[in-house]
Order: C-alpha cells, then sequence, then structure tokens
C-alpha cells in the first residue's frame, strides 16, 4: 500500500463515532442543566409550602374562633327563648286559673298576721298599697252579699267594704274603698270592676285591705297570698 493511502485512511474518522461523541456532549449538557434548574427551583419552591402550611393554620384558627362565637350565640339565643316560653306558660297558668289578684301594679304593705297598734287583733288580711281611686276587681265569680259603710256591716275600721260570696264556699273581703260600683245580691264574674281603692276607715294611708274569709263574717279570715298561691295566683 502506498503511503498516500495510509494517510488518508487514518485522517478520516468513521461516521458512527463522531455521532457518538455529539450524542455524549449533549447528554452531559442536558443533565447539567437539569440539575441547575433543580437546583434553582428548590429554594423557590421551600417558602411557597411554607406560606401555604401556615396559610391554613390561621384559617383553620379562624374558623374554630367563628364557629365558638356562633355557638355561645345560639346559645344565648336559645336560653332566652326557654325564659320567653317559661314566662309565658306562667302568665297563661294564671290567666287560666280561676281566681286573681284585686288589683293591678301595686306594692304589698302590711301582712296577714301582723301585729301592731292599728288593730285590735292581728292584722287580718293583705294590704295592696295603690293610690286612691284605683280599679277593685272582683277576684273572683260570686255574688255580693255585703256592700256600704261601716265596713258592709263589719265594723267603721273597715270603711266602705265589700264581700263576696264564691261558689266554693269561700268569700273575698275588699274594704277602704272611696267608691262602691256593686249591691247586695248582685252576681259578679272574675275580673269585674266592683269599687275603687280609697283611705276610708281605719287607714295609714291610701290602700286596698283584701281578705279571704271562710264565712261572710270578720274573725273567719285566712291568708290570702297562700290562698292566692295555691290557686295559681301569685302576688
Amino acid at each position: 500500500m502506498s503511503k498516500r493511502a495510509t494517510f488518508q485512511h487514518i485522517r478520516r474518522p468513521s461516521v458512527s463515532r463522531v455521532r457518538g461523541v455529539v450524542v455524549a456532549a449533549g447528554l452531559g449538557t442536558s443533565m447539567v442543566l437539569g440539575a441547575g434548574a433543580a437546583f434553582a427551583a428548590g429554594p423557590a419552591s421551600a417558602p411557597d409550602a411554607a406560606n401555604l402550611v401556615n396559610m391554613t393554620a390561621e384559617s383553620v384558627a379562624q374558623q374554630a374562633v367563628a364557629q365558638s362565637k356562633a355557638a355561645a350565640v345560639k346559645k344565648e339565643a336559645a336560653l332566652e327563648k326557654a325564659a320567653a316560653v317559661k314566662k309565658e306558660a306562667a302568665k297563661a297558668a294564671q290567666s287560666a286559673s280561676a281566681w286573681m289578684a284585686p288589683v293591678h301594679q301595686y306594692e304589698l304593705s302590711a301582712s296577714f298576721g301582723n301585729d301592731g297598734s292599728r288593730w285590735a287583733h292581728k292584722h287580718s288580711g293583705q294590704d295592696f298599697a295603690v293610690p286612691i281611686g284605683t280599679k277593685v276587681e272582683a277576684v273572683h265569680s260570686g255574688v255580693v252579699v255585703k256592700a256600704g259603710p261601716n265596713g258592709g256591716g263589719d265594723g267603721p275600721a273597715y270603711g266602705n267594704a265589700i264581700v263576696i260570696k264564691h261558689g266554693d264556699g269561700m268569700y273575698s273581703q275588699y274594704a277602704h274603698l272611696s267608691k262602691i260600683d256593686v249591691h247586695i245580691g248582685q252576681a259578679v264574674e272574675k275580673g269585674q270592676k266592683i269599687a275603687l281603692s280609697g283611705n276610708t276607715g281605719n287607714s295609714s294611708g291610701p290602700h286596698l285591705h283584701f281578705e279571704i274569709r271562710n264565712t261572710a263574717n270578720y274573725g273567719s279570715a285566712v291568708n290570702p297570698v297562700t290562698f292566692l298561691y295555691k290557686e295559681g295566683v301569685k302576688v
């Protein structure tokens, strides 16, 4: 073989070898660039994940506070509703009772059984402190058996007075009246106006003296507050 032919053979690389080198170089470049890209992306994504966790925890805490407040409001509303229902039930029970208080908007003063120089014996009724001219109503349906001055026959200490006989055998008495609006033998209904309060007779000031009796006459009174309470009326 000639020298020229040998030289030409040495300087000609194979096509496959050249292609291999190019591919290897390209792969190395890709690996380097990929690693760099991953290295660059790693630190940037880490704070985003932490922020997401913090935001999630804060959102959960806010929801818990909101739910707690809502539960407290709901509980308060339920308590208020229960109190209102209880009040209405008590009011309905009193309205359903066959008895009632003789006056409205009052203050209790001298009570049943009190001692004092104002009475010959212990106080025989319950006093309701009200202004002169306050409407007095029958506490239960019945028939008027006493009405007039001198306590309607019970004595001058009562002033103008009324006694009503009720169907269950009990009697109610109203004293120190300024005006009487019923007469003996008249039937009255619960809540009917029968008189106006006053300061007549042996009275230390404007009020209604009220009694519940076993008979029409003085000396047979029972505690009117206790009696009314048993009938579903609280005074």
